[in-house]
């Protein structure tokens, strides 16, 4: 970003100017006393010193101020709202207050409640399942869809025309049809909207209610499967691993069993439950003998009562709180409504401007009839069937995406991938496969590979059981493990195995590299384990092992950083050595070539147990730490590869071409993330760190501006300010590690407030707060929670990260398409509206009646119009290598910042806290009248942009003034002509129309510039063949238009251009219209027309579309450049193959 070339940074701490970076700055000052433990991870680089200014200050937090206010608001937790108790209740209360049998002794005794009782509480207390949002009544959306601006112009104007009808039936007759068919058409328009956003909910509705998950529980003593809607409270439960837990369960019995939290607390690490015999006094989420609804099984098995069900659970009351976070309007509803507004106020002015007129020139002074002129200037510029084409396109479209896995549910979300400029992604499970793998062990001296990889370096040896270390290692991934097997009748290798991804790999290896998994186990049984847990990051686990010096060994896994700490030698060639510098530099070495690997590595130690300090039957113990925490001999070192998705490297690739920044926002390690963004094509340039590792130069000594990649800790998130967040996401490549999901959402806000139109990937219920703040929310079909995908407006149903290629090319091509069908439909104004000017100003006989005027923008123009929707891309990548149609740059990031600063500058303050008051209606309606007179609000309007909008400048020129006029004169020399050869010179016209007689069925015969006289019925037939032919001119040129209005990157020639069928449909209808309407006598009397018109006048606006396609040739010759600009330059270094297999040879261990 250029704006940190171009103005200094700034910080504030404490009210008081301090010291700054200035020209290339870098992301966290030093002095920042939070950053000061990370200083290796964090560096700070160069600082120059400088005294900020006050406007400095307040440029420098301009646009975040309202996100330092919500944060501030939103102190106190979630959790703090949560109304559970029954968790501090004693077990032997349990039976009493739920009204259940249970045996908590043995819980496969317990009776649980009968059918009857069950089906009693399940009428009472309603269905486990959380209740959907409020939804408004189909009424009440019809209403809705009713009371758009262009509906509410048609309707008025459809009244004002039984008005008249009342007032004076016998000149005002057609009334009856015109009055009726605009009423009918804004009515049909709302029905067309509100028919596909049902169709849309119907849908989805049918896609979420196709699995219903079910759940085991004793009913009548007998453990049986049942639709988990159905539980009720005092139901027991087992869950085992794997499971989905039904509801809120309070645990009695269990047996290792661990819950993933974290899609409600955002805690990664599994968390321990079991019973609590005298209650927990703890808060219900953090009560150890609690389990919540959907919280996922990963370990051990626990038999539960059902305390929650439905809106009751812990999910249920949270799910309620998502509603705090507002969802946006997305960028083509907003430019829609923008859109609409300025063409009906065009409309309405002009509607005026020609009553005006009118009264006062050709109808002298007849209300009535100028009425109906101005109604037909109203019906010329609104174009009626554009919502209902809009509703179509995207509806069309929103099928489309989701034969390729992707259902969207809000239609306008569709288009909102088109604007995307940032996307927020996971890492496990949406660009990794979540399927961990041993790669390489390492035994205290040397690297080994699990499989033959072309990926390691030349020197690393194949795994041998036998090699030194190996046998240990391999010992430790068996034996210190607490994963679960569905069966054990059959061979390891067909077995599903149940716990956490890294036991569940560290186990796969095992089981290979040992001849017999299950003996081994049995003859090393446990006799102490302390679980893994998030504090510690460790487990030990101590087993019945005999050697020279006792029975049992201690084994311990973990973070290496911590295991290491714990011990004080390690094992070279089988001996036990003292740890030394040489060793820490090794093992430096091994973990960085690890990790940089995107793999995670685990550090493994032993203690051998000495049998006269631990005998056989010595009493272990946690509480008291009564086991062996220290002096461990280090083992080595495992590291386990979740390998990238297929397709997700090539994924990356296209968006980035497509000038979309993707982030990558995990909980892992910086090293392992920036590893894995590496392998993606998330990140391709230098960090400080990788460019102070090949220049050899401080890592201090190195400048923002000479790095375009940047990995931040989920740490610093908390204290970075405003101008920390700029200097941020001014990179091309950014990562943010070891962050929470509340930290997602901090990110999609900062995003935001720069003009980023931002998606988020999520699959947790604490993802949805996150999920419903973006522009898009992108939920995961197979691993996300309801909550997520109620909060989100995309679901991918193969949880497949590689469909939002397909969504953003589907949702640019909608634009496309919308903007062609927008620019057709708009062309026929002009020739519309400058022939109803003439019959005022010159004056000649009307050329189109209101009636065939309401028939070109709802006959053949809405059959063309829609056919937009199937046309494919102008070429290959064209779409898919320009920039987002709204890119935030360093410009628009600084005219954001100074509206920002502006708006604050006007905000009332306390005196005494110096808090911005808000202002109070009144004065916001004030100031909404007097801002037109200012100078701020024009230099707003004309700011330059490089934005494109449905509907911008070089549109409306196309429309009204290229293609437009072209068609007007088309069809006025079309008329002249008619005119002329059935007697009538333009002079003639005139003079005629002046005198206001003539061109009725009473007319007086005419005397014409040869001196013959015209009688009334050839006066009749001429003007019904003129509007005739204006009539078919105007469908002519359109048909000719449809092509034209697509040649941007290429000659309307083409077969890209020419290849959709259903243009050829929608022209085919159209034309059949026409002919019906122009050559059907009776319709003459509604429509006017004339069944005597030649088609050799047909030529003369089959010229005038030759010219148009000739001038969109042009076209294209005078803007190629510019779109050539426009496109996104290649980026070296993109890898855009298939994502390789590190292991793609397993060895035969």
């Amino acid at each position: 970003m250029d704006t940190m070339a171009s103005d200094p940074e700034k910080s504030l701490k404490g009210g008081m100017e301090i010291e700054v970076v200035t020209t290339r700055a870098v992301a966290f000052p030093a002095g920042d006393e939070d950053h000061d433990r990370d200083e290796k991870l964090r560096p700070k680089g160069v600082e120059m010193k400088r005294q900020m200014t006050q406007e400095d200050i307040q440029l420098a937090a301009a646009g975040y101020e309202h996100l330092e206010k919500n944060k501030a608001d939103a102190e106190d937790t979630k959790f703090g709202d949560v109304d559970i108790t029954e968790h501090a209740v004693p077990v032997d209360e349990l039976e009493d207050l739920f009204g259940t049998s249970f045996n908590w002794n043995d819980p496969a005794q317990s009776r649980g409640l009968s059918t009857a009782e069950a089906e009693a509480r399940l009428k009472l207390d309603g269905p486990n399942s959380l209740t959907p949002p409020k939804k408004k009544s189909a009424l009440r959306k019809y209403f809705d869809c009713l009371v758009t601006m262009f509906n509410i112009i048609l309707i008025i104007a459809g009244i004002l025309e039984y008005v008249l009808l009342g007032i004076d039936f016998h000149n005002n007759i057609q009334n009856t049809y015109l009055g009726g068919i605009l009423i009918a058409v804004a009515f049909l328009n709302a029905f067309i909207e509100f028919y596909q956003l049902q169709k849309s909910e119907a849908i989805l509705a049918s896609f979420l209610a196709m699995i219903p998950p079910s759940c085991h529980a004793m009913r009548d003593g007998t453990l049986t499967s049942v639709p988990a809607a159905s539980l009720v409270k005092g139901d027991i439960v087992l869950i085992r691993v794997g499971d989905k837990t039904p509801a809120d369960l309070l645990i009695f019995a269990s047996t290792d069993l661990k819950v993933d939290n974290s899609s409600l607390t955002g805690e990664s690490e599994p968390q321990e439950r079991g019973p609590s015999l005298k209650g927990s006094p703890a808060r219900p989420v953090e009560a150890e003998n609690l389990t919540f609804n959907s919280t996922l099984v990963v370990n051990g098995e626990g038999w539960g009562i059902v305390v929650r069900t439905g809106d009751r659970t812990l999910i249920g009351q949270i799910a309620q709180l998502t509603g705090g976070e507002s969802g946006n309007k997305s960028p083509l509803a907003v430019e829609i409504s923008r859109f609409v507004m300025l063409v009906s106020t065009i409309a309405i002015v002009f509607a005026i401007v020609f009553f005006a007129v009118g009264i006062t020139t050709a109808y002298k002074g007849k209300a009535a009839q100028t009425v109906t002129f101005a109604v037909s200037i109203l019906v010329a510029f609104v174009p009626e069937g554009l919502p209902s084409v809009v509703t179509l396109l995207l509806s069309i479209a929103a099928k489309r995406m989701a034969a390729q896995n992707v259902l969207v549910k809000d239609l306008q979300g569709v288009e909102t991938l088109d604007s995307l400029t940032l996307l927020a992604t996971d890492k496990t499970g949406t660009l990794t496969r979540n399927q961990m793998t041993v790669t390489n062990l390492w035994n205290g001296d040397k690297m080994f590979s699990a499989f033959q990889s072309n990926n390691d370096e030349q020197d690393t040896a194949a795994f041998a059981l036998d090699a030194p270390g190996m046998g240990e290692l391999v010992a430790i991934a068996a034996l210190n493990s607490r994963i679960k097997f569905d069966r054990s009748d059959v061979p390891f290798a067909k077995r599903e195995i149940m716990g956490d991804a890294t036991e569940t790999g560290l186990a796969r290896f095992a089981g290979r590299s040992l001849p017999d998994y299950d003996a081994y186990l049995r003859e090393h049984s446990k006799v102490f384990e302390v679980p893994f847990n998030s504090t510690n990051k460790w487990a030990l686990v101590i087993v019945n092992k005999p050697h020279a010096a006792g029975k049992m060994v201690s084994y311990i896994k973990g973070a290496p950083e911590r295991v290491l700490a714990k011990c004080t030698t390690y094992m070279k060639d089988g001996q036990v050595v003292p740890i030394d510098d040489a060793f820490r530099a090794s093992y430096d070495a091994a973990y960085n070539y690890m990790a940089s690997r995107g793999h995670r590595v685990i550090g493994c130690a032993q203690h051998l147990l000495v049998e006269d300090k631990y005998p056989a039957g010595f009493t272990f113990s946690k509480k008291e730490v009564n086991y062996p925490d220290s002096e461990y001999c280090f083992v080595g070192l495992v590291s386990l590869e979740d390998p990238p998705k297929h397709g997700v490297r090539e994924a990356i690739g296209t968006l980035r071409l497509a000038g979309i920044k993707v982030m990558m926002v995990t909980g892992d390690h910086p090293k392992t993330a920036e590893a894995i963004a590496r392998k993606i094509n998330l990140i391709i340039g230098e960090t400080k760190e990788t460019l102070s590792a090949k220049t050899g130069r401080p890592v201090e000594e190195i400048y923002e501006d000479e790095v375009a990649a940047v990995v931040v800790h989920g740490d610093d998130i908390d204290t970075l300010q405003g101008w920390q967040w700029d200097n941020i996401f001014s990179k091309q490549e950014i990562v943010f590690a070891r962050t929470s999901p509340q930290h997602k959402l901090e990110i999609v806000k900062r995003a935001q407030a720069l003009g980023h139109i931002v998606g988020v990937t999520g699959d947790g219920v604490n993802d949805s707060p996150a999920l419903k703040r973006a522009d898009l929310g992108i939920a995961m079909n197979i691993s996300g929670s309801d909550v997520s995908k109620e909060a989100a407006n995309m679901i991918l149903l193969d949880d497949n990260f590689a469909s939002t290629v397909k969504g953003v090319q589907e949702g640019r091509q909608i634009f496309v398409n919308l903007k062609r069908s927008i620019q057709y439909t708009l062309s026929h104004s002009t020739p519309e509206v400058i022939p109803q000017l003439l019959y005022v100003v010159v004056p000649v006989p009307l050329p189109l009646s209101a009636i065939l005027i309401l028939v070109i923008d709802l006959g053949f123009e809405l059959f063309v119009a829609l056919s937009f929707a199937w046309d494919k891309p102008e070429t290959e990548d064209g779409l898919m290598r320009m920039g987002p149609r709204k890119p935030v740059s360093d410009r628009s990031i600084m005219n954001r910042k100074r509206r920002a600063l502006r708006r604050s500058k006007t905000l009332g303050r306390d005196p005494e806290t110096q808090v911005p008051v808000q202002p109070s209606r009144l004065s916001l309606i004030g100031r909404k009248l007097k801002a037109p007179f200012t100078r701020e609000f024009w230099e707003d309007r004309f700011e330059s942009s490089d934005d494109e909008t449905l509907v911008d400048g070089k549109l409306l020129s196309y429309a009204y003034l290229e293609a437009g006029m072209i068609e007007m004169i088309g069809s006025l020399v079309a008329y002249f002509v008619v005119f002329f050869k059935k007697g009538f010179s333009p002079s003639d016209l005139r003079k005629a129309q002046k005198n206001g007689n003539y061109f009725t069925h009473h007319s007086p015969d005419f005397i014409n510039y040869k001196g013959e006289h015209l009688d009334a019925s050839h006066q009749v037939d001429a003007l019904a063949q003129a509007q005739s032919i204006v009539y078919l001119s105007v469908f002519i040129a359109q048909c000719f238009n449809v092509f034209a209005v697509k040649a941007k990157f290429r000659f309307p020639f083409g077969r890209s251009i020419v290849g959709n069928k259903y243009n050829f449909l929608g022209i085919a209808a159209g034309a059949t219209l026409g002919m019906f309407i122009i050559y059907t006598p009776p319709l003459h009397a509604v429509f006017g027309g004339s069944h005597k018109l030649l088609p050799l006048y047909w030529l003369i606006p089959f010229a005038f579309g030759c010219l148009l396609l000739v001038w969109a040739s042009i076209r294209v010759l005078i803007m190629r450049k510019s779109i050539e600009q426009a496109r996104v330059k290649d980026i070296k270094g993109l890898m855009m193959f298939p994502t390789m297999r590190t292991m793609s040879i397993r060895s035969r261990h």
